[in-house]
């Protein structure tokens, strides 16, 4: 509206003008005169608006008109804007005071890598200082599984590293994306639950082989008297046969627990080897057709591709896999075992068509001692450190467990490896081996 009155009032003055001065015969010269008069009046309008943009803070000039009209609305969006600006600060100042009282480390990195803001648990953790505010935080905190965790931008899974010092110090860091990638780093410190894991860790290792000797007795006196059943009194036959299928049960449990603790020690992947998953597969066939002749397994090799890692470890994860699937399956049903290249990945997969596992448990399956059910798991000699070692044999060699199941109808367990690029992969071989 104001810009058609603004139009018509000019429009009528060149037309009062001109008709001026027709009657005084030069129209022209006063349509110049007037033109000129209404460009300076504009340029003296823009000039006072550019004053006052200059300093926004203060209330727009008095001007009528078209330019007032600008004028006012220029100044309640800014007035709207600072507002806005005014609230978002208070949030973010309410923000960093509750961050400041945190216990664990608060970090804001802008998407330059520039850091904007810390407290002071951050501060001690990553020996931060208020000076450093503005420098690259790559610069600041010099080590490398922080420097390739940052950059990789992959924030799924948390970071955890120690850092050198005095004492050894070990932090948690969490990242998180917010804004315009600017990135939220969460640091703890967890020293304190490493080190009483470690504790846990040796506990069990200490026990268990100190329970290796005085079992290895008992079964030795055991297995010598059940060799001469008829001399024994009747009434303890019974009674020593299961004592000595315990005390076995036992041993078994006692060689997982020590097996465990070394993988979760560090101690694995002690020889860098490229492992022969055939050759593998091949011993491992050699054993059960020793200790299960009327059992079958096949075996599908598709790829000769190797695996960079420690022998003995591999051999117990599968084992593990292929024994279970002998275990929770019908005596005639066989157990099928592959090893493939799929989707740019290698995978090895064990197959069986037994009782199945319901959707519910499986979150849970690798968790130590964690049974399905207690009988079940009685009836077989499981000892619930199966899927343990399995699992961490799988992290160790940067590898997937992958478990899928349908109760009633089967399962299939899957430990899937990247292709690191190890070897030139050589023809696929396939191969069916019972």
């Amino acid at each position: 509206m104001k810009w058609t009155s603004t139009a018509l009032r000019i429009a009528l003055l060149l037309a009062t003008t001109g008709l001026v001065g027709w009657y005084f015969g030069k129209p022209a010269w006063a349509l110049c005169a007037v033109l000129l008069a209404l460009v300076l009046h504009w340029l003296m309008q823009m000039r006072r608006v550019q004053n006052w943009l200059q300093q926004p803070q203060t209330p727009p000039p008095e001007i009528y008109g078209i330019w007032g009209d600008l004028l006012s609305r220029i100044y309640i969006q800014q007035k709207k804007g600072r507002e806005a600006q005014a609230r978002l600060q208070s949030t973010i100042d309410y923000l960093q005071d509750s961050f400041a009282y945190m216990r664990d480390g608060v970090i804001i990195v802008d998407e330059q890598g520039l850091l904007k803001w810390f407290n002071s648990p951050a501060s001690e953790l990553l020996s931060l200082r208020e000076e450093d505010t503005g420098q690259i935080l790559m610069n600041l905190v010099r080590a490398p599984e922080f420097s390739d965790y940052f950059n990789e931008g992959d924030f799924s899974e948390p970071l955890e590293y120690s850092v050198a010092g005095d004492t050894v110090t070990w932090v948690r860091i969490e990242i998180t994306r917010f804004g315009d990638g600017d990135r939220l780093l969460f640091v703890r410190d967890i020293t304190s639950a490493i080190r009483m894991e470690q504790v846990r860790r040796d506990f069990v290792a200490n026990v268990s082989h100190e329970l290796r000797t005085p079992l290895t007795v008992i079964s030795g006196y055991l297995g010598t008297f059940l060799g001469d059943a008829d001399n024994l009194d009747p009434r303890y036959r019974k009674a020593m046969g299961q004592m000595l299928q315990q005390a076995a049960r036992m041993e078994n449990l006692l060689k997982d627990l020590l097996w465990l603790s070394r993988i979760e020690s560090g101690k694995g992947l002690e020889q860098h080897s490229l492992v022969s998953i055939s050759a593998l597969l091949a011993e491992l066939l050699d054993e059960l057709r020793s200790a299960e002749p009327e059992r079958t397994v096949n075996v599908h090799l598709e790829t000769e591709y190797q695996v960079l890692g420690d022998y003995r470890e591999l051999y117990s994860a599968v084992s593990n896999l292929v024994w279970n699937a002998l275990k929770y399956s019908p005596e005639d049903s066989p157990v099928e075992v592959h090893w493939r290249k799929q989707d740019g990945l290698y995978q090895l997969s064990v197959s069986d068509h037994g009782i199945g596992i319901d959707s519910m448990h499986i979150p849970r399956l690798t968790e130590r001692f964690y049974r399905v059910e207690d009988s079940r798991s009685s009836a077989t000699g499981g000892t619930g450190l199966g899927l343990a070692i399995v699992k961490h044999v799988a992290a160790t060699h940067g590898a997937q467990l992958q478990i899928d199941s349908t109760l009633g109808t089967g399962s299939v367990f899957s430990l899937i490896f990247p292709d690191r690029g190890e070897i030139v992969e050589q023809h696929p071989t396939a191969a069916s081996v019972a």
